[in-house]
């Protein structure tokens, strides 16, 4: 029996010690300098939410994450290393992305990730690549037209981690509020009756709302949304590299075949663009 005892100790203490060792791995990758580790290997990761349609979902198709924020992550990428470089998209959401880029899981942000002072604390921000803003969707029929009727008593759903959550709580401080992990589950909420209303960026929202005519985005925007890539802090050379493509994507009409392919035909949505 002592013996067994120990031999457990023993495994537990490798397992402690394994975790310890990649936990300093994922330090190390995050520190590394982005732009000569990419021109080694060739290779680059970028963040993307695969459960929002237009900007990254998942397609049954392809078995592939599509949308807007890959497009973007990919035209940025091959301006700045070449046609040749191999763009990994990695799904995150709302909750994890900052943590994952923190960890050096991946080396920069596609998450329709909105630029906001206490972000700028964690993560450098590209130049703003979006213009969204806060909005409702509700089922047709409902009483609420706005923000403004989402009074007590009123549920309303909105999404962990990001900063939709506390706008309508600002915005409509007597609405009851229930957070989920990402938009699928948070519509799914919304169909089955859980909430009133369902809150994010318009964007979105429209993009949810394609897919089924039952619901719709009403009252317009209260917030503006200014979307940015996000880049760990320290890599100020990435950080310059990202804003230059940008530029240069937008100044050679690569950016504007991007967003009329995911957002030319959307009835409704006239945000969006950078101008």
């Amino acid at each position: 029996m002592q013996r067994k005892k120990k031999k457990l100790i023993a495994l537990w203490l490798t397992l402690a010690s394994l975790l310890l060792v990649l936990a300093g791995c994922g330090d190390d990758l995050a520190s590394q300098d982005v732009l000569t580790r990419v021109k080694a290997s060739n290779e680059i990761s970028w963040g993307v939410k695969s459960d929002t349609r237009l900007f990254g979902l998942m397609s049954i198709k392809t078995g592939k994450v599509e949308g807007f924020d890959v497009d973007i992550a990919t035209a940025v990428s091959k301006e700045i290393f070449g046609d040749q470089v191999q763009v990994n998209i990695v799904p995150v959401t709302s909750n994890t992305r900052m943590s994952l880029l923190k960890n050096g899981n991946v080396d920069a942000l596609a998450s329709t990730l909105t630029i906001t002072p206490e972000r700028k604390k964690e993560v450098l921000f590209s130049e703003v690549y979006f213009n969204a803003g806060q909005a409702l969707m509700v089922k047709k029929g409902s009483q609420i037209k706005s923000v403004k009727d989402l009074t007590k008593g009123t549920k309303v759903i909105g999404l962990q981690g990001s900063n939709s959550v506390e706008n309508v709580k600002k915005a409509a401080p007597e609405a009851k509020i229930l957070q989920l992990p990402d938009a699928a589950q948070a519509f799914a909420a919304l169909k089955s009756g859980q909430g009133d209303a369902m809150t994010s960026d318009n964007a979105i929202l429209y993009g949810l709302a394609a897919d089924d005519s039952d619901y719709e985005i009403v009252g317009g925007t209260f917030t503006k949304e200014p979307y940015g890539l996000g880049i760990n802090l320290g890599q100020e050379k990435f950080h310059q590299a990202v804003d230059q493509a940008l530029q240069t994507i937008e100044a050679d009409g690569t950016y504007a075949k991007i967003v009329k392919k995911w957002f030319g035909k959307i009835d409704g949505f006239d945000g969006g663009v950078v101008k």
